[in-house]
C-alpha cells in the first residue's frame, strides 16, 4: 500500500513516527510523510525509509493553529498541501498523527474514498487543559477545552481505525464513543536495534538519579528537586542528572538554588540519542516524576522502555499506566506523584540497596527483550494495514 502520513510539526526527529515508518516499510508498504517546515529544510527528501514532503509555514499560520477549531487558516494550509500531494500520487490510505488534523484526514477520506487512520499520541483535550498558552484569557477563547472534547468525540466516529498508545487510553477513547473493535494499542516501546548493549558503568563515587525528556511543569521534576534535600541528608553522594530541555528549566534551577541543592544537579541539555543512552547507562536510578493528570495516567513514555532496556531500576510517580507496567514487570517502584517526602523515601530505598537496583534493572531488561520492544508491540499497527490492504 501507498500510505500518506500527516504530521503537524517538523520532522525529523520523532521517534514514534520513525518507528511506525520502519514497521510499515518492513511489512512491504510505501510510506510518504507530509509535514511543515519553519527551518528551511528541503521541501522534498527521499530516504531509504520514506519520502518526505514539506511545505513552508509562516509564523501567522503557525500561531493560528491554537485557534484552528474556530478559524480556517491552519486547516486551509493543510487542505491545500495534502490535496496538492494527491494530484501527483495515488495514496491508498491517509494516516493522521494526533487529533488536531483529524478533520483533514476525514475530508480526504470522503473525497478520495480511502481509509482514514487516526493515530493519537496524546490525550489532546487534557493536553490543552494543562498547557500554559491555552490557560490565558485569550487561549481559553481561541482553544476551549470543551470544543476539543466535542471535536475528539466527533473524529473518533469518523476514523476507520484508531491507534492508542496504551490500554488505559483505549479505555478512555471507548468511553468517548469510539468503537472498541477499531482501536488498536501501539505502545511507545523501543527498537532493540537502535541501542547498543550496556557498556557504560555508573560512577561508584555517586548514586545518580537520571531523568531524560522534556522539561515542563507536568513532568514533575520540581517534586524530585523538593525531595532532594531530605534524600541527600541521608545519602550525601546522591546527585540528579537532567537530560533534555524545556521552558521550565529556569524555574527548576531557581528552586534548586533556593533549596541549596543546585550543586547536586547537572542539567545536560538536549543530547543526541546515542549520548542520551550512554548517560542513562551511567546512572544508577532512572526517574519518571510526572504529575498525575488524565493525560499522564494514560501515557506510554518512550523513556520508560529506554530505562528498562538499559537495565536501570525505575522510580516513578504513580501514574496509572506506568505503575501498572512497573508492577507487572517488577522493574521499579512508585511514589505518590506530588509528595516530595515520598519521593525522597523511595529514592533512598533504591540508593541504599544495590542488590535491589540490580534485580529491578534485570527484571525491566528481560521484560523489554520478551515483550516491551517495538517489533513485538507494533503488531497493532501492521494489523490495521492488513485489514485494509
Amino acid at each position: 500500500m501507498k500510505i500518506l502520513m500527516v504530521l503537524d510539526h517538523e520532522f525529523p526527529p520523532d521517534i514514534r513516527v520513525e518507528n511506525e515508518i520502519y514497521s510499515l516499510k518492513k511489512a512491504g508498504h510505501e510510506a510518504h510523510l507530509a509535514c511543515f517546515t519553519k527551518q528551511n529544510k528541503p521541501l522534498y527528501e527521499e530516504t531509504d525509509k520514506l519520502l518526505i514532503h514539506r511545505r513552508k509555514l509562516t509564523d501567522f499560520i503557525y500561531k493560528s493553529s491554537v485557534g484552528c477549531l474556530k478559524f480556517p487558516f491552519y486547516f486551509n494550509f493543510w487542505r491545500t498541501f495534502v490535496r496538492d500531494l494527491f494530484k501527483h500520487n495515488d495514496f491508498d490510505a491517509i494516516h493522521i498523527h494526533d487529533l488536531p488534523l483529524a478533520q483533514i484526514g476525514y475530508e480526504i477520506k470522503q473525497e478520495f474514498k480511502i481509509p482514514f487512520i487516526l493515530d493519537l499520541h496524546e490525550n489532546w483535550p487534557a493536553f490543552v487543559s494543562a498547557a500554559a498558552h491555552t490557560n490565558t484569557l485569550l487561549g481559553k477563547f481561541l482553544s476551549p477545552v470543551n470544543l476539543w472534547d466535542s471535536y475528539e468525540r466527533k473524529m473518533l466516529k469518523k476514523a476507520d481505525y484508531i491507534i492508542a498508545i496504551v490500554e488505559e487510553m483505549k479505555e478512555r477513547l471507548i468511553a468517548q464513543g469510539a468503537d472498541g473493535e477499531k482501536v488498536f494499542v501501539v505502545p511507545n516501546t523501543v527498537r532493540l536495534d537502535e541501542y547498543q548493549e550496556v557498556k557504560e558503568l555508573p560512577d561508584n563515587n555517586y548514586v545518580t538519579l537520571l531523568y531524560s525528556g522534556g522539561i515542563e511543569n507536568q513532568r514533575g521534576l520540581q517534586i524530585a528537586i523538593e525531595g532532594l534535600p531530605a534524600a541527600i541528608h541521608q545519602c550525601s553522594n546522591l546527585r540528579l542528572w537532567i537530560v533534555g530541555k524545556g521552558s521550565y528549566e529556569h524555574k527548576l534551577r531557581k528552586k534548586a538554588e533556593e533549596l541549596n541543592v543546585l550543586k547536586n544537579i547537572v542539567f545536560w541539555g538536549w543530547q543526541k540519542p546515542d549520548m542520551m543512552f550512554k548517560l542513562i547507562q551511567k546512572a544508577d536510578i532512572a526517574i519518571i516524576p510526572y504529575i498525575r493528570t488524565v493525560q499522564t495516567d494514560c501515557s506510554s513514555p518512550n523513556k520508560l522502555f529506554q530505562y528498562m532496556y538499559a537495565k536501570k531500576p525505575i522510580l516513578s510517580s504513580n501514574c496509572t499506566s506506568i505503575e501498572r507496567i512497573l508492577k507487572e514487570t517488577e522493574g521499579g517502584i512508585c511514589y505518590h506523584h506530588n509528595d516530595p517526602a515520598d519521593f525522597a523515601n523511595k529514592a533512598l530505598v533504591l540508593a541504599k540497596d544495590h542488590s535491589l537496583r540490580v534485580k529491578l534493572g534485570e527484571n525491566g531488561y528481560n521484560a523489554v527483550i520478551k515483550k516491551y520492544n517495538w517489533d513485538y508491540t507494533a503488531t497493532g499497527l501492521t494489523e490495521i494495514y492488513k485489514k485494509i490492504a
